[in-house]
């Protein structure tokens, strides 16, 4: 179904911008990125280091920064969109709320086996997720509900009592509720919830009902856990944001960004904080997307490498994919399987430890490596000055004449060139054998390949070729390795949208208001009754319209997407099929939809064996806001013209012209080597490539089909 692209409703007005400004702002492990925009396009971008101690001193720190240097007053800014890493971190730290679980007797190691599949076969000494609750918080209660929804055994609400008193005794603060086969009928979660309510109100409490009602007993066992254990974290952290942007006179609403790709409100997010998991990765394949779109590219790859890591999107019909599952705190980044599994939309995308903080070392086989560990902001690089002692991937790019030391954030901070060559001399080129320069070349291409691999893997397990789709690159160090990361996969053209450097932040800003709602009903496709389906859908209908009506959408403006999980009968896992509309043909044209999607997916046709769905899901949303990404030109932008030329190597120094990305025109083009100077990145351009300037200033690099 199309989105509509107008709006109509007070919410959609205020998200155009249609009477003032609205910022997006994103925290990254390293940079806090700003982008201030109107109705017209991106006034002003910003970007401070992030502030990890006290993130939102950092989001204070450069909106203040931003409005004053462009004298817009705070009281015309309209709308802010936030994305944060923090659900995330407080995971991988274990810096929540003391959780524990109430769950149905004789499963409380659900959350500890798991799926009791090994993730790494041959491996003797695997290492398994850790549960966030240990085993003495997760408690038992006499009660039984069947897959059906039909009560077998009756909930014993006084043993639900004592241990809620036991639990608020022992100091716990959180409590996560998931009881077998809620998901058919919560009728047992929620009098358990009114139970605890009455004997421990300190209790936070979280129902899988509520939070992933579907089914899998251990995926939402672990959703719910992961939701009520950051809940009380978010939910201060986003009322201690409010007051600040309150205190900088902002009057314009706080809205925060979902892991789908959509936007939420405050209230929203601090029911559901597991929505926000992936929020600001999310945000840069929107831009990607956005962008490519008025570039005529409908498919292509989003690349968005900052200071901690690097991300891999692909972008298909204009939209990013959506997975509905998705891993946190994995025992090894790559493995699928080693992290803790979290059942909520994400936008589909493949992280890798690299990014401009990435520590370069040298193992214990004498070998090169780089990440996953990160110098972030504090002490971040050796070239920052800030007690750093560790060569990182930023550090290489300087000493390879990528990076001019004098104009890093526009000049605001200055980098220390010969700080960086000594460490890499002392860590990485003498143990070696090899020149400070051929060691920083080696760490600059051992992450162009780990990102290449990584490109190559995400691009094949969707069925698509990755030599065949251009790559948009973004994020501080993203346009400095896209080259070297497009020749590695063999893709043949790179995108450099303008302001590359703070494009997730821009991101924020194209997303609407956004509800997902899921629904568990299995049944074979032969054996659907079209007025159950059509039953399921209107009532998650009429939760999406009321919210969205709530958050000040128009009704006219609600827009609802059906979708179902579906696979062949004995399967273990599903695919996500856009469910058709209603016509005289159904089911059989869903069962087609499905085949059409499977093939699509896997290059062939199924067994010959029933198709069965799992799940029925909606996304409600709002009208997506119509705004451009385009930088105006009275952008308070400084740098114009050539800037001459330094050295820069690329397996050996060659004088290379440097260019000030905004005192290009569009149509202008130049040869490699090249490089592209703007406050918060730089594009590198090697040998044997070109550049040429599009229309809407980003900056589209061809590399020759001999080295491509």
């Amino acid at each position: 179904m199309t989105r509509p692209t107008t709006t109509g409703s007070p919410a959609a007005a205020a998200q155009a911008g249609s009477r003032g400004y609205r910022i997006g702002v994103d925290i990254g492990g390293t940079f806090t990125d700003l982008t201030l925009a109107d109705e017209h396009g991106v006034v002003a971008i910003g970007k401070v280091l992030t502030t990890p101690d006290e993130p939102a001193r950092a989001i204070g720190e450069v909106i203040g920064e931003v409005l004053a240097r462009t004298s817009v007053p705070a009281a015309d800014v309209e709308g802010v969109v936030h994305g944060t890493t923090l659900v995330t971190n407080a995971i991988i730290e274990r810096k929540g709320a003391v959780t524990a679980l109430l769950t149905t007797a004789g499963f409380r190691d659900v959350v500890e086996m798991g799926t009791e599949r090994r993730y790494e076969l041959y491996d003797l000494m695997i290492e398994l997720p850790k549960p966030l609750v240990p085993r003495h918080l997760r408690l038992e209660v006499r009660e039984r509900m069947l897959a059906d929804g039909t009560v077998e055994r009756a909930l014993d609400e006084d043993e639900v009592a004592a241990i809620a008193r036991e639990l608020e005794a022992r100091g716990v603060e959180a409590l996560g509720i998931a009881f077998l086969h809620s998901y058919a009928n919560p009728q047992h979660e929620r009098a358990a919830a009114a139970v605890v309510a009455q004997a421990a109100p300190k209790l936070r409490v979280g129902l899988s009902s509520d939070v992933a009602p579907e089914i899998r007993e251990y995926e939402r066992a672990s959703t719910t856990l992961a939701n009520v254990y950051v809940q009380d974290r978010v939910a201060r952290y986003l009322s201690d944001l409010e007051e600040r942007i309150d205190g900088l006179g902002v009057t314009g609403s706080l809205f925060v960004m979902l892991s789908n790709g959509g936007i939420a409100t405050v209230e929203t997010a601090k029911r559901r904080p597991i929505g926000l998991l992936e929020s600001g990765p999310a945000a840069g394949a929107l831009a990607a997307a956005a962008i490519g779109g008025d570039q005529g590219h409908a498919d292509l790859l989003s690349f968005d490498m900052g200071g901690t890591t690097a991300k891999l999107c692909m972008i298909e019909d204009g939209r990013p994919l959506i997975s509905t599952g998705f891993e946190v705190d994995r025992v090894y980044r790559l493995k699928a399987g080693s992290g803790l599994p979290i059942k909520t939309p994400v936008v589909d995308m493949i992280e890798i430890g690299v990014g401009g903080g990435s520590i370069a070392r040298i193992d214990a086989l004498g070998l090169l490596k780089v990440g996953p560990d990160s110098a972030g902001s504090q002490p971040g690089p050796v070239c920052y000055g800030q007690g750093g002692v560790e060569p990182t991937v930023t550090d290489a790019d300087l000493v390879l004449g990528y990076l001019n030391p004098g104009y890093f954030l526009g000049g605001a901070m200055m980098l220390d060139v010969e700080a960086a060559r000594e460490a890499i001399r002392e860590r990485i080129a003498e143990p070696l054998g090899v020149s400070v320069e051929q060691a920083a070349w080696g760490i600059h291409r051992a992450v162009n390949e780990d990102m290449a691999n990584a490109a190559r893997v995400h691009a094949v397990e969707r069925g698509r070729e990755p030599s065949l789709l251009p790559l948009y690159a973004f994020g501080g160090a993203g346009p400095v390795h896209a080259a070297g990361v497009a020749r590695a996969a063999d893709v043949r053209h790179v995108v450099a949208p303008t302001g590359a450097g703070v494009l997730s932040s821009a991101g924020f800003l194209t997303a609407p208001l956004t509800f997902d709602f899921v629904r568990s009903h299995a049944a074979k496709v032969a054996d659907l009754d079209r007025a159950t389906v059509d039953g399921i859908f209107a009532e998650l209908e009429a939760r999406g319209g009321e919210l969205l009506v709530g958050s000040g959408v128009a009704p006219e403006d609600v827009v609802h997407e059906r979708s179902a999980e579906m696979r062949y009968l004995g399967q273990g896992f599903e695919i996500r099929v856009p469910v058709p509309d209603a016509d005289d043909d159904w089911p059989s044209s869903l069962l087609r939809a499905f085949e059409d999607a499977y093939l699509r997916l896997y290059g062939r046709q199924g067994p010959p064996v029933p198709v069965e769905v799992l799940n029925w899901r909606l996304v409600s949303s709002g009208p997506r806001p119509g705004l451009s990404l385009r930088l105006k030109p009275d952008a308070g932008v400084a740098d114009r013209g050539a800037k001459g030329e330094r050295p820069a190597y690329f397996g050996e120094w060659v004088d290379t012209p440097v260019y000030a990305r905004y005192g290009l025109r569009p149509g202008d083009t130049a040869e490699g080597p090249a490089i592209v100077e703007e406050r918060e990145s730089t594009l590198i351009v090697p040998p044997d490539a070109a550049f040429t300037v599009a229309d809407n200033l980003s900056l589209v690099v061809d590399l020759k089909p001999s080295l491509a």
